[in-house]
């Protein structure tokens, strides 16, 4: 991918970003859930069958980078895997205040929540549903400290790798960088007491532990502490296999 264009006016109007007052009423308004969890967890899963169940709307983002092609075929649509928009429609987007969080990616490109997306679940009275990432998580909790935030935590490092790795062959640098954001997500989570922790061991159970924390607006304390529990042996798990890794690279 190319460098962001228009990269400096996206730098500027980040800079102590604001969201409108008409806007964070909406935010303050509508029911919000958001999933965090390292890749692999189960996030996107958890979020096609709570949507099944009526109840959810899926908040998609905004971006700016191009829809994805193969062979010349596109390989992603409009409004299900983003919103892909121009450079100038998010750059006024952002200098109006119409986004809950937004930032710049890998330098490539600019990605955020609409606050639009909310105006929708409001509309057709469901639970707004987003997979997103522990610095927009953080963003939003500060707008909106009833928000549900709730991080997706794999059975076990071995449950977890076979699942990553399952994907197919993935290039070591790939599996490294994957597992460095892993390990920042994790500790990301523990950090901050505003995460519930659902362990994802079998998919059925990840569901309904979710769907009952988004309709009560906690977690089962029990649950929690071996979720967190879990959790801080993941990212110990994540660093040992890391540094082994930068290791066994040196020799």
């Amino acid at each position: 991918m190319n460098e962001l264009k228009h990269s400096a006016e996206f730098r500027s109007v980040l800079t102590d970003y604001k969201l409108s007052p008409s806007a964070l009423a909406i935010l303050r308004q509508a029911p919000l859930v958001l999933l965090v969890g390292p890749t692999s967890s189960g996030r996107n899963t958890i979020i096609d069958r709570l949507v099944e169940t009526g109840d959810y709307y899926h908040i998609v983002s905004d971006t700016t980078r191009h829809i994805r092609d193969k062979n010349g075929k596109p390989i992603e649509k409009n409004g299900r895997e983003y919103w892909f928009r121009s450079d100038q429609d998010m750059l006024d987007g952002l200098r109006s205040g119409q986004y809950m969080e937004a930032a710049i990616i890998h330098h490539q490109q600019v990605s955020g929540c609409n606050i639009n997306e909310l105006v929708k679940a409001l509309t057709t009275k469901k639970i707004a549903l987003k997979d997103i990432e522990p610095g927009g998580a953080h963003t939003i909790h500060g707008l909106k400290p009833d928000a549900t935030i709730i991080f997706i935590v794999p059975p076990s490092f071995e449950a977890w790798m076979q699942r990553l790795l399952g994907r197919g062959g993935i290039p070591a640098e790939e599996l490294r960088r994957r597992l460095e954001s892993a390990r920042q997500e994790l500790t990301a989570a523990l950090a901050n007491d505003y995460y519930n922790f659902v362990i994802n061991e079998k998919i059925n159970d990840a569901v309904n532990e979710v769907h009952a924390i988004a309709k009560s607006g906690q977690a089962n304390a029990v649950a929690q502490n071996r979720g967190r529990q879990l959790a801080k042996e993941l990212k110990q798990a994540t660093e040992k296999h890391l540094l082994t890794t930068k290791l066994n690279d040196g020799l």
